[in-house]
């Protein structure tokens, strides 16, 4: 079948600086989760990724209930029927001509299918063979389902941001599959690096659970310090000045005030001149103080607060809708989201680009 980009959505970047992937093949079987998000990072950055759809199948973000399938960015789509001899042959064909290959079904799979990582390599010894899943290829839940919530739960971090007494938070769903796609287009960008330097293939084990314990590893350090977790009140959990608060027209904004200067500053600007900022880690001050930040908030509605705080050292942001960010001036400045074919917000790929010697001239 012949190769269709999806042209539902912007095309990818195409300056020579935003495409520093440029001349990577990549070829994905198309599945649920981070697998595809993976697909569509290397995209953005320039590679050249075909994913491979069943019949008959109305992608991923349509399943998911979207129906922009933005998880197709900037990728080909080619229909392949992997169940049948000629599917199979022409998905190895497609092995031969690629540098890395993404799948994202649970272990056993790919292998069953007569497409694994021996099979592939007796065509392409070169391949990185990148597997997503959310446990991981080995250990005693590798077979097992789930989801998002699951593996953040497992890996320590969602016990870890719980305030005392209370439930833990759910995150958004997203958090772990953001994760793993992140480590697995970081880890397929490394082998194909050492691929082609030494001829050598290899398997990507890319399970979110392993990159949600990974991208923990500052607030398992913050919480192996005592500030998080313990018996002691904590900075991230109990302090008035890491906190959101509800304003008077019923928005909410954010204070991380957690440095003395900004702690400082966040005072001055709030007009709290009997506060002593050189008292930021009493404790025992902590509810009575928090009391009096709540009510403070609580008499101005957001705009009033985004006008006294918003570009200021005390750390402060809204919390904002989607449109909301969309028109933010930072994120607009930045063109950190644009509308795709169909009128959704899709963000832009991220990192930017620049060259060394024009700093201000951000590709991307």
């Amino acid at each position: 079948m012949p190769h269709t980009p999806d042209a539902t959505l912007p095309p990818a970047n195409t300056t020579p600086l935003s495409r520093p992937l440029q001349g990577l093949r990549v070829l994905e079987f198309e599945g649920l989760g981070p697998g595809p998000l993976a697909g569509r990072m290397l995209a953005d950055l320039g590679a050249e990724v075909t994913v491979l759809v069943r019949p008959g199948d109305g992608g991923v973000a349509a399943r998911l209930g979207g129906g922009s399938q933005p998880l197709r960015r900037g990728k080909r789509v080619q229909v392949l029927d992997l169940k049948s001899e000629v599917g199979r042959a022409a998905a190895l064909d497609a092995v031969a001509r690629a540098e890395a290959l993404i799948e994202g079904f649970r272990p056993g799979v790919m292998e069953r299918l007569g497409l694994g990582p021996a099979d592939c390599a007796a065509r392409n010894p070169a391949l990185v063979y990148g597997r997503m899943t959310g446990w991981g290829q080995t250990g005693p839940l590798a077979q097992a389902a789930g989801h998002d919530l699951n593996y953040v739960a497992l890996s320590g971090l969602l016990g870890l941001g719980a305030r005392p007494e209370t439930p833990p938070r759910v995150p958004p769903t997203v958090l772990g599959d953001a994760g793993g796609a992140l480590a697995l287009a970081f880890g397929i960008v490394s082998a194909v690096l050492a691929a082609r330097a030494t001829g050598q293939g290899r398997v990507v084990d890319a399970a979110i659970v392993d990159a949600v314990a990974m991208l923990g590893g500052l607030a398992q350090w913050i919480g192996a310090s005592g500030q998080l977790g313990g018996p002691a009140p904590s900075p991230f959990h109990d302090s008035p000045f890491y906190d959101s608060y509800r304003c008077a027209d019923g928005r909410d904004i954010t204070v991380g005030a957690l440095e003395p200067a900004f702690y400082a500053e966040l005072l001055r600007r709030l007009g709290l001149d009997d506060v002593d900022p050189a008292q930021q880690h009493d404790t025992a001050a902590w509810p009575a103080l928090k009391a009096r930040f709540t009510a403070l908030f609580a008499s101005q509605p957001r705009a009033h607060w985004v006008a006294l705080l918003e570009g200021t050292d005390a750390c402060f942001a809204p919390v904002l809708s989607l449109d909301e960010a969309a028109a933010h001036p930072q994120l607009a400045a930045r063109a950190v989201y644009r509308r795709d074919g169909q009128g959704a917000w899709q963000a832009a790929p991220a990192p930017r680009f620049m060259p060394l010697t024009e700093p201000g001239d951000v590709q991307g």
